[in-house]
């Protein structure tokens, strides 16, 4: 009977992270929590129980279990998504989807993927086709080691087994809130900060039915559920404490099962919830590509009808996956010897495939439709030097390095300040420096504009870490009383939700910044944002002619009276923004202007500066 409803649960759980993805529940993610919790239970009761029965569990066999459970299927979309990427994606894009693909195969694409801030919440940014994969990294991690730790209690008494388990429960749950605070790309994707939910699975075994007779726990525990998948959203930080509701909301579930009022059996246990939990598994493994590829491909986010096709095409990948792939392995006959050569052979072959797509990766960017229109690649999409070095400070880290450039002997100082949209001018001001003798600070930070306006946190993005940086650069900035400090910022950041208006917001802060560098300078000078573009540059010139990438917007000049505003819209615009520029390609991607754009901007800009009294 439990075996039903549980495969209800599994259909909700793959069916809310589809729909989160397809950006139709906000908090759709706590499927994977569901996902764990229903893992713990079913595999620590089939260790059990096997350990009950026989005194002692034959590893090998549960390993070759869980080979033939998972890896086929797994594998199966792991190709077929490499493949379908390689035609369909652009060329540049190659090296990262082969490298994407490489981790996904590892079996620990879940500590790669947060070593590379691959930002799994972050669907602004384009994101791999593999990175759902991290999930199944963890459950094979706790596959791998969860049997030998209850084999070893187990040798001591059943009591052991449960001490252990509330001990790893309790250090994994402390873990994750702490890491959620301090490092939360570890916490959402490491076995450690996660293992809490697993555990709270398995410890559903050694509860007593009867603690759970109350006909209003599944109920409460319904609320639980729903109110995560529509209340929680992309800023909530997790998994953390705000993973405790889901949890044990699902906890509650599974143990309250007996007692589930009639309209909770009929949900779990019609036809239609029955074959969606039986085809959970793929339809998981399916649901991320399918939504990401098109998207990708088009350069555009998908269309409400094209999300519901792209949802619909999943159900029936999963279907025929099932059907024809999982089912058929799963209960084959098949020896020891030829499962594991299968998994050495398939994990091998994914490696391989994954540095062959990345060396088929273009060297040179060849724009349709225009001629001698070839470009280094590496020279296009190239970060500034100061984001290599180290001195653009990521999101985790309150304070900025010594970074000086220029002419470091120079009594003259110039500070650049603000986020990627300030860093985008390094190029040029160093250039600038060097020819003027003037000693370039260089305090930038990845997503903190300089605009000194609130934002809510999102994914690693934690706006404590940016308001400390600021206070921190603000004193060092005074500490140097600069010639001129030159200020800029990404004006598109989604205000924080008590900012219904975002030109209030940004006028706002910027009548802070303005206040907080008063007197800090002789010279505040301010650039305008860059124009916004609506692609991904370089990705469109390699698919696409250069008229179709014209696309990108103006940027409006937002800035306040008491700031040297320089904009640098008609430098880059006419009646329309180009991708290419005098022969240039504008953008490194759909952000930011490329280096070589910086420094061929570098007189105009100078010629602004001399405007405003600068160099004077």
């Amino acid at each position: 009977m439990r075996v039903l409803q549980i495969q209800g649960l599994r259909a909700f759980a793959a069916i809310i992270v589809t729909l989160f993805h397809a950006r139709l529940v906000p908090g759709g993610f706590i499927g994977v929590d569901i996902f764990y919790v229903i893992s713990g239970y079913l595999i620590t009761g089939l260790i059990l129980r096997e350990i009950d029965q026989t005194g002692r569990l034959n590893l090998s066999a549960f390993y070759q279990r869980r080979i033939k459970r998972l890896l086929p299927t797994s594998i199966f979309v792991l190709f077929t998504t490499a493949l379908i990427g390689w035609l369909i994606l652009p060329a540049v894009t190659r090296h990262a989807l082969g490298r994407d693909l490489f981790a996904a195969a590892t079996y620990v694409s879940n500590y790669l993927f947060a070593w590379w801030q691959n930002d799994y919440q972050n669907l602004d940014a384009t994101p791999s086709p593999f990175i759902h994969y991290w999930s199944l990294a963890v459950e094979e991690q706790f596959y791998l080691l969860w049997p030998m730790v209850l084999v070893l209690c187990a040798r001591i008494s059943k009591r052991a087994v449960l001490v252990a388990i509330s001990i790893i429960a309790v250090l994994s749950l402390s873990l994750s809130i702490l890491q959620t605070n301090s490092s939360p790309i570890w916490a959402f994707y490491s076995l450690p900060s996660r293992a809490w939910e697993l555990s709270v699975g398995a410890l559903l075994l050694f509860i007593p039915v009867n603690v759970f007779r109350s006909r209003i726990l599944p109920w409460l525990a319904v609320l639980g559920v729903v109110f995560s998948s529509f209340l929680f959203n992309d800023n909530t930080a997790f998994p953390g404490l705000n993973a405790v509701l889901p949890v044990v909301a699902t906890a509650l579930l599974i143990a309250t099962i007996p007692h589930w009022p009639p309209v909770f059996n009929d949900l779990a246990n019609n036809k239609v919830s029955q074959w969606l939990g039986k085809i959970s598994y793929p339809l998981y493994l399916w649901h991320w590509p399918v939504l990401v590829l098109p998207s990708s491909a088009i350069g555009r986010p998908l269309r409400l009808y094209e999300r519901f096709i792209c949802i619909a095409l999943t159900i029936v990948l999963a279907d025929l996956t099932h059907r024809f792939i999982e089912e058929p392995l799963r209960h084959a006959k098949i020896d020891a010897k030829r499962i594991y050569s299968f998994a050495t052979a398939s994990t091998i072959t994914a490696l391989v495939l994954a540095l062959g797509i990345m060396h088929t990766t273009p060297t040179t960017l060849a724009v349709k439709g225009v001629k001698n229109s070839t470009f280094d690649l590496a020279k296009v999409i190239a970060k500034p030097r100061v984001v290599n070095d180290g001195c653009h400070v990521p999101h985790s880290q309150s304070k900025s390095g010594y970074c000086t450039y220029g002419d470091k002997t120079s009594k003259l100082t110039i500070v650049l300040y603000g986020d990627s949209h300030a860093a985008q001018w390094f190029p040029a001001l160093e250039k600038i420096a060097i020819k003027r003798g003037y000693k370039l600070v260089s305090l930038t930070k990845s997503a903190c504009p300089s605009v000194d306006a609130p934002r809510d946190d999102q994914g690693a993005f934690k706006f404590a870490n940016c308001a400390k940086w600021r206070v921190n650069s603000y004193a060092r900035i005074k500490s140097i009383h600069p010639a001129a400090i030159i200020m800029s910022s990404w004006q598109y950041f989604t205000p924080a939700s008590n900012y219904p208006d975002p030109l209030n917001w940004y006028r706002d802060g910027q009548i802070k910044l303005l206040a907080s560098l008063k007197g800090a300078s002789d010279h505040l000078i301010y650039i305008s944002d860059t124009p916004h573009p609506l692609l991904d540059i370089p990705s469109c010139l390699a698919s696409k002619t250069a008229q179709k990438c014209d696309t990108s917007e103006k940027s409006k000049n937002l800035s306040i009276p008491g700031f040297q505003v320089i904009d640098p819209t008609p430098w880059l615009c006419n009646s329309i923004c180009p991708a290419i520029k005098d022969s240039i390609v504008a953008y490194r991607d759909r952000s930011h202007i490329s280096i070589a754009m910086s420094l061929h901007l570098a007189p105009l800009l100078e010629a602004a500066l001399i405007k405003n009294g600068l160099f004077a």
